[in-house]
């Protein structure tokens, strides 16, 4: 007796329809998120976000436009958050094409740099600038710290050269780190770099390398300059600016260092399916949704940390007041205008001026201003005792003129350095430039 099977064909046709009904949810699966709609609405909505409160805060700076020296490097700064947020979205809309990202990272990159400049350029402007701080710190010592690395300087006087190299180390950084994004974009064309891989035969383990060297080495500029003057620098509240701007700065640069940590362990694979996407590339997909996220509470904090309101006018009332779009033009265009960077380069660079500190037009008003009241002092009392001559006694006339020679001795010392500002002030009449002055010429 023989057994026969039959099979139902209601039963085939509601096994198929299971499958073909599950294949959508599978593809999904497939996908990676990085890839999703919801990736794109979500960094979008993040990254306009902190576009529009930037924008905002950057309008509301350039119509109370009082403070020009200090509000220019403020208005810089907040260009970071813009400029990274709207980058990592772009570079997420073109997830698909494998090593895209690596083009928007050296936009972004190029800017990190020149982000650290301009916040120890604005500490420089709220002293006073060069000049100002050196008549504060001229003839003191530096003092021994383990919390700041100066065990190597402690006992040293401040110098000029103390400031230049602040001012070289950071400025370093401006000029490394953009070699490097181009660097890194000639290797890619030659597929000599990939993100995460340390192979010593790639240019991503030497290019890391360099590029941690060149950021720790500003960062050791700034600490070092915020050693010296953090008395002077307590009413500007120093320590809420320079932990939001080395949060945005380091915290980007040390996620994106252990991103690539996690590619190599095998945490982060590379992807399968109708886009195939290196490994790397999805590290850096992941890079860029954090710092959309990030960029948006950045944008508050950097609203916080240098509100606009310190810049009020208070002679001029919200009400009353008129701004053009014209004029916010003007400062707009004066802030973007990099002509001041590239004469700060050349003065901290170029050998012949590594002994001479930049005094503006103010400051050096002010000494000459009290110079003058000085030897005015001086021979005031010049000539009183000269008058008290013709009534003293024979005997007491030696002494007075003893006294005598020595207020005019002091009196000439300070002309040398009183002809020598004046000639500055006559020579120069437009305050936006600044002079040079040997530290000799203060001895």
């Amino acid at each position: 007796m023989s057994a026969t099977s039959t099979v139902d064909p209601n039963a085939t046709s509601v096994t198929s329809a299971t499958v073909e009904a599950t294949m959508p949810h599978l593809r999904l699966l497939n996908q990676l998120f990085l890839q999703s709609v919801s990736c794109q609405v979500i960094t979008g909505f993040f990254a306009w976000a902190a576009l529009i409160i930037t924008a905002h805060h950057i309008f509301l700076h350039l119509t109370n436009y009082n403070v020009k020296n200090e509000q220019k490097w403020i208005i810089r700064l907040l260009f970071i958050v813009p400029i990274y947020s709207f980058d990592s979205w772009l570079s997420l809309l073109f997830f698909n094409n494998d090593y895209y990202y690596v083009y928007f990272n050296a936009v972004r990159d190029c800017f990190e740099a020149f982000v650290i400049y301009c916040f120890l350029s604005l500490c420089y402007e709220y002293l006073g600038g060069e000049g100002n701080i050196m008549a504060e710190i001229r003839g003191k010592s530096i003092e021994h710290s383990y919390m700041y690395f100066t065990c190597c300087l402690a006992g040293r006087g401040y110098t000029i050269g103390f400031l230049r190299f602040c001012k070289q180390a950071t400025l370093q950084f401006c000029i490394i780190k953009p070699l490097m994004a181009i660097l890194i974009l000639i290797l890619e064309a030659f597929g000599k770099y990939h993100d995460g891989d340390f192979s010593p035969n790639g240019g991503y383990l030497y290019i890391m390398l360099i590029n941690n060297v060149s950021i720790t080495l500003a960062l050791y500029g700034l600490f070092l300059f915020y050693f010296a003057t953090k008395n002077m620098l307590k009413p500007y509240n120093p320590v809420i600016k320079f932990l939001t701007i080395k949060s945005v700065i380091f915290l980007t640069f040390w996620q994106g260092v252990l991103l690539a940590l996690l590619e190599k362990i095998g945490v982060i694979e590379a992807y399968e399916g109708p886009h195939v996407l290196s490994a790397g590339t999805v590290a850096a997909g992941w890079q860029n949704f954090i710092i959309c996220i990030e960029m948006f509470f950045a944008s508050i904090a950097l609203r916080l940390a240098f509100p606009h309101t310190v810049y009020l006018n208070p002679s001029r009332p919200t009400t009353q007041r008129v701004v053009t779009m014209q004029s916010i033009s003007n400062n707009l265009k004066e802030t973007m205008n990099p002509k001041d960077i590239m004469h700060d380069a050349i003065h901290n660079f170029h050998p012949n001026y590594q002994q001479y500190t930049q005094y503006s037009p103010q400051v050096l008003s002010i000494e000459n201003m009290n110079i003058d009241e000085r030897k005015e002092g001086m021979n005031q009392s010049q000539m009183t005792h000269q008058e008290g001559l013709s009534t003293n006694s024979v005997s007491g006339s030696s002494a007075n003129q003893s006294h005598l020679s020595q207020t005019q001795q002091q009196s000439d010392n300070l002309s040398p350095i009183s002809t020598q500002i004046g000639k500055l002030l006559k020579k120069n009449k437009d305050n936006e430039k600044k002079f040079l002055l040997n530290d000799e010429d203060f001895n």
